[in-house]
């Protein structure tokens, strides 16, 4: 009878020991590194532990992008990658992920990731193009009903690299946020490109369901004091929520 109790103790805490989900945080860089990176991987760090899932972060896709290893994440969190960062073996894994039923999150710069990929551009939905100067605009809501967006004004203040991108590169892009381009000044000019905002519709955040699984982008986590807003931290567990589980949306 002892033994019997032992183990149903040690089972019972097995069971309370058991996490959510699991997210994998993936952060490597071929191209510019962001100083926000570590606050990144510390604010979803304290949001697992805040909402009980799982956190493993690393920059090698080596480690990671197979089948065996991904199986184990119900989220890819692709954390201000930039450039090439993953091979062609590695790429077909990822893909075989997502159409398993994986979710994607892209944070800020990756959307500066993987051009020459056309599967990958179309996961993200939008592909950056430049940006102006970090500056203070005005938010706009555009949809209040996917989660963690609730805690968003409808229209607000936030200090950005306000992304200017490309045009869409799914039809199936569900946009959560836009930026008012009124109250900034998006014009700038980089050696070989030219930025004059996008106009009325300047979108920051969206979602989609892309080939059998769930994508979520955000293009604000551009300050590492951004990972320590309230606001944000939330809605960035939103976005790894939805694409970890599919629920949430009202």
């Amino acid at each position: 009878m002892k033994a019997l109790a032992v183990a149903g103790l040690l089972c019972a805490g097995s069971l309370a020991q058991a996490a959510q989900f699991n997210v994998l945080v993936f952060s490597k860089t071929a191209g510019w590194h962001h100083e926000s990176i570590h606050a990144g991987v510390t604010a979803i760090r304290e949001l697992g532990r805040l909402h009980d899932f799982d956190v493993f972060w690393t920059e090698d896709p080596h480690r990671v992008f197979n089948d065996k290893e991904l199986a184990k994440y119900q989220a890819v969190v692709f954390l201000s990658t930039t450039g090439d960062v993953l091979n062609d073996v590695q790429q077909g894994a990822f893909e075989r992920y997502i159409r398993a039923g994986g979710g994607y999150v892209g944070i800020h710069s990756a959307a500066d990731t993987e051009y020459d990929w056309p599967w990958y551009t179309r996961l993200v939905g939008h592909m950056f193009h430049v940006h102006p100067a970090v500056q203070t605009a005005v938010l706009q809501v555009r949809d209040a009903t996917f989660p963690g967006m609730e805690r968003f004004a409808p229209r607000s203040y936030a200090t950005e690299e306000w992304y200017e991108f490309g045009p869409a590169r799914s039809s199936t892009l569900r946009y959560l946020l836009t930026v008012d381009e009124s109250t900034y000044k998006p014009e700038t000019q980089w050696p070989g490109k030219a930025g004059r905002g996008m106009g009325s519709f300047h979108p920051v955040s969206w979602y989609q369901h892309f080939d059998g699984g769930r994508s979520f982008y955000t293009a604000l986590g551009h300050l590492p004091a951004t990972y320590g807003d309230a606001v944000f931290r939330h809605h960035l567990f939103g976005g790894i929520y939805w694409a970890a589980t599919g629920r949430g949306i009202l």
